[in-house]
């Protein structure tokens, strides 16, 4: 396995996707054990090892095979008209931003980056594609000249979280053609387009839990057979988001656990709220994800203490990635609990949301 970053994966997809060994994006130094770089990749076809873990949680290593990966590669390019060029502005580390590099090899265009902030986007030639995640086409809608260039692109995927319907309805009144994205590493990526699966890809709902089959499923997590047995059956991958179907499309209501997408970032909350109750002791701190405009939710948080939030944001650093920590600070006289001694995050978000704003970060 060959650790890579950024446009050395070019090169690298190139030769993985050809045949070679398979390649690996560079993760933070918190997941790289998840890797285990100096043993082999046992999976047949394996091309690409990927990690994921959201925020918090328990770090995973995520095999994807040449055939799935060929498979979503074409099958996206079919959906959007045809093979393009493409801007890769997401990290490298993340499927997101890999599978805008993949896309590019197989169908031998050229694949360019930009900043995350889109400082320096590219014009779009003659059929480019680009892939964001909500906050940063939020905040692109605000920039006039970026707006300008993306007019040109010939679609741009939104994934990562759910976008606010005031958010597709601003990026198409500035002309933009948004393609809102689901999926997730263990799929290559987004396979269900405007709530349409991909040609090939299945949707399955039990009990309103989501399972997604088809070619463009994992092959397994990267020496952990138990966690391999508990997602994925043949090609079908079970899910923790609970869906329904709505004239035709694929309706995602949310996480069926405490698991939140923020800014395209996994936030485990039971996690979070471990550290919180290590860092300040239990029944002083509770964090909370209230619906969020830009950021698809923001995790904000609630203390009895006499703290700031960049106090609260300090202590919690060192156990906690960034998007899992709080935005905002709320002082209260007590926290909720339910009857049975859990934080009863229910009764505090009804709360948040009727008060006013508290310390902001």
């Amino acid at each position: 396995m060959r650790l890579l970053t950024g446009t050395e994966l070019v090169a690298g997809l190139a030769d993985a996707l050809s045949g070679g060994d398979p390649v690996a994006p560079l993760p933070e130094p918190r997941l790289l054990p998840a890797l285990a770089p100096e043993q082999d990749v046992a999976e047949p076809d394996a091309a690409v090892v990927v990690t994921t873990s959201g925020s918090t949680g328990e770090p995973k290593a995520v095999v994807l095979s040449r055939a799935a990966i060929r498979f979503s590669a074409a099958a996206t390019h079919e959906r959007l008209g045809g093979p393009g060029d493409w801007v890769c502005a997401l990290p490298t580390q993340h499927v997101a931003g890999l599978m805008t590099i993949a896309r590019a090899v197989l169908a031998g265009r050229t694949v360019r980056f930009a900043a995350t902030d889109l400082s320096d986007l590219p014009a779009a030639g003659a059929r480019s594609y680009l892939s964001l995640v909500a906050a940063q086409l939020d905040r692109a809608l605000a920039r006039p000249a970026q707006v300008a260039v993306l007019r040109g692109y010939a679609a741009i995927l939104v994934g990562g979280s759910a976008v606010p319907a005031t958010l597709r309805a601003r990026a198409a009144d500035a002309g933009l053609v948004i393609v809102t994205t689901y999926g997730m590493s263990e799929t290559c990526g987004g396979c269900v387009y405007n709530g349409v699966p991909l040609d090939g890809v299945r949707v399955h709902l039990d009990e309103g839990r989501i399972s997604l089959g088809g070619p463009m499923a994992f092959s397994g997590y990267r020496l952990r057979p138990d966690l391999t047995a508990g997602v994925l059956s043949g090609d079908l991958v079970r899910t923790n988001d609970s869906g329904r179907w709505a004239d035709g499309r694929l309706q995602v209501l949310g996480r069926i656990d405490d698991v939140v997408v923020s800014g395209g970032h996994n936030v485990d909350l039971g996690a979070a709220q471990r550290a919180g109750d290590a860092a300040f002791g239990p029944g002083v701190l509770a964090l909370l994800a209230v619906p969020d405009a830009r950021w698809g939710v923001r995790i904000v948080a609630v203390t009895t203490a006499e703290v700031t939030l960049d106090e609260v944001r300090t202590r919690l650093a060192p156990a906690l990635a960034a998007p899992a920590l709080p935005r905002e600070l709320r002082r209260v006289a007590t926290l909720a609990y339910t009857s049975i001694g859990k934080i009863n995050r229910a009764e505090m978000l009804r709360d948040w949301q009727k008060g006013n704003d508290g310390d902001r970060g």
